[in-house]
């Protein structure tokens, strides 16, 4: 999926852009889904893909929607050291859209948290 910019800005918030688009990071705390406890499934709101699972979500305590794993074949990774330490960043196969980073300090049976901004995802409640 291909968008300029300018593309991209038409259809996101600005906070949604610097967080999708040039791998900024919301506040922690300040997301909606951090609460969110229904059946569902969260999505890129950049392109509509369905990356986790309600049932692959915790409670991290981090202050971002957290999981333990994500569907298969949805993200792909890069180290960032912008923090001064390797990070594993993780981005939308689909439409390349940042969406947070994986840490190794998770829960069974991964290990694995998905430390996601909330504000690049939707839920959907499961009927």
């Amino acid at each position: 999926m291909k968008k300029t910019n300018s593309e991209w800005a038409k259809t996101l918030e600005p906070e949604q852009f610097l967080i999708l688009r040039e791998e900024g990071t919301e506040m922690p705390g300040s997301s909606d889904l951090n609460d969110e406890k229904r059946k569902g499934s969260y999505h890129c709101v950049g392109c509509d893909q369905k990356l986790f699972s309600s049932e692959m979500k915790y409670d991290s305590g981090s202050g971002w929607p957290s999981f333990f794993q994500s569907f298969e074949n949805v993200f792909e990774t890069k180290t960032d050291h912008l923090q001064g330490y390797p990070r594993t960043e993780y981005h939308c196969i689909k439409c390349g859209g940042h969406h947070g980073h994986i840490f190794d300090d998770g829960p069974k049976p991964t290990g694995k948290r998905y430390c996601n901004n909330g504000k690049v995802l939707t839920f959907k409640e499961e009927k």
